[in-house]
C-alpha cells in the first residue's frame, strides 16, 4: 500500500471538569468525550525520499514542524530509522482553534496512516504511546470509542458505554481561543467535587434528551469569557435563539447544544446561519 486517505473527526466534550494543577503545568480533567461527524481528510502517500511535506489549503494551518500531523510522521520515521518519507494532504472541515480538537485529529490519523503505509506493524497500545507524545487530545483519536471518559490531561481514557446517537447544532464564533491561554486564566474552586462524567454517562443511557442537556457542563467557561468578553454575549444570543442549554467544547470557542432531531438540528442551522458564519448540525459519530 503506497497511499491511503482517512477521515480524521472533531470532539466535543459533553462535561469537562478540572481537578487540580499537576506538577508537570497541565491540569488533571475528568471528561467525557464524544467524536462527532465534522472530518477532516487526510490523506497520505508513501515517498522514496525521507522528506516529510505536509499541504493543506488552509491559510492557519502550518504546514511544517509545528504541524502536529508532521510531527507524528517525524516522531515514527526517526524512531524506526527510516529511509522513506511522506506526502500528507490535509483537507480541513473542522475549524481551526476551535475547541474541536482538529490539529490533534489529525496527528493521530497520521499515526494510524502511516503505521499501514509505512508497514511498521503497531499495536493500539503502542501507537497511543506515540499519541500521547503529541498532546493530551491525540490519543483519543487512536481508539474507534464513539465516546470515551478521559482522565489525567485527558489522555487517560476509557470507553464509555454508550450508543446513543445524538443531533448537535454547533456554532463557532471567529474568535481564535488557545487552550494555553485558557488555563493560563483559569481559577481552580474549592467546590465540592460531583461525578459529573458518571452522572452524565448514566442519562445517557436511558434520559431525555432534555435531562442530558440539563448535565452538560465545563469548568472552563469563566476563563474562556474571561480571555475573549465577547463570547458571553454570543453564548446568551444562541440559547435564546435555539430554546436549550449551549456550553463550551473544551478551551472553547465551540459553543453547541443538544436538539432532539435532525429535522430540528437543520432548522436551526438554517436560522443561525444568518447571523453567524461557521454554524454546523452534528450527529454522534
Amino acid at each position: 500500500m503506497k497511499s491511503i486517505c482517512l477521515f480524521s473527526p472533531a470532539k466535543l466534550n459533553l462535561t469537562l471538569k478540572v481537578i487540580n494543577k499537576r506538577l508537570d503545568g497541565y491540569h488533571n480533567l475528568s471528561t467525557l468525550f464524544e467524536k462527532v461527524d465534522l472530518c477532516d481528510e487526510v490523506r497520505l502517500t508513501r515517498t522514496q525520499s525521507k522528506r516529510i511535506r505536509v499541504f493543506c489549503a488552509h491559510p492557519a494551518v502550518p504546514i511544517g514542524p509545528r504541524n502536529l500531523a508532521y510531527k507524528a510522521a517525524k516522531l515514527l520515521q526517526q524512531d524506526f530509522a527510516l529511509s522513506c518519507g511522506a506526502d500528507i494532504h490535509i483537507k480541513k472541515r473542522i475549524p481551526v482553534a476551535a475547541g474541536l480538537a482538529g490539529g490533534s485529529s489529525n496527528g493521530a490519523t497520521t499515526l494510524l496512516g502511516l503505521n499501514k503505509i509505512w508497514k511498521l506493524g503497531l499495536k493500539e497500545g503502542e501507537l497511543v504511546f506515540y499519541a500521547k507524545k503529541l498532546g493530551a487530545d491525540v490519543p483519543l483519536f487512536i481508539y474507534t470509542y464513539k465516546y470515551a471518559i478521559g482522565k489525567g490531561r485527558g489522555d487517560e481514557l476509557k470507553k464509555a458505554d454508550l450508543s446513543k446517537k445524538m443531533w448537535h447544532i454547533v456554532v463557532i464564533p471567529r474568535i481564535k481561543v488557545y487552550s494555553r491561554e485558557v488555563f493560563r486564566a483559569f481559577k481552580l474552586k474549592l467546590t465540592k467535587r460531583y461525578d459529573n462524567v458518571n452522572i452524565l454517562t448514566r442519562t445517557l443511557k436511558k434520559g431525555s434528551v432534555a435531562k442530558v442537556s440539563a448535565l452538560l457542563s465545563n469548568d472552563l467557561e469563566a476563563s474562556i469569557v474571561h480571555a475573549h468578553p465577547k463570547l458571553l454575549q454570543i453564548k446568551k444570543n444562541i440559547e435564546k435563539m435555539i430554546g436549550t442549554k449551549v456550553i463550551f467544547s473544551g478551551s472553547g470557542p465551540s459553543l453547541f447544544g443538544l436538539v432532539e432531531s435532525e429535522h430540528k438540528a437543520k432548522q436551526l442551522k438554517s436560522i443561525l446561519s444568518k447571523h453567524y458564519a461557521q454554524v454546523f448540525a452534528l450527529r454522534t459519530l
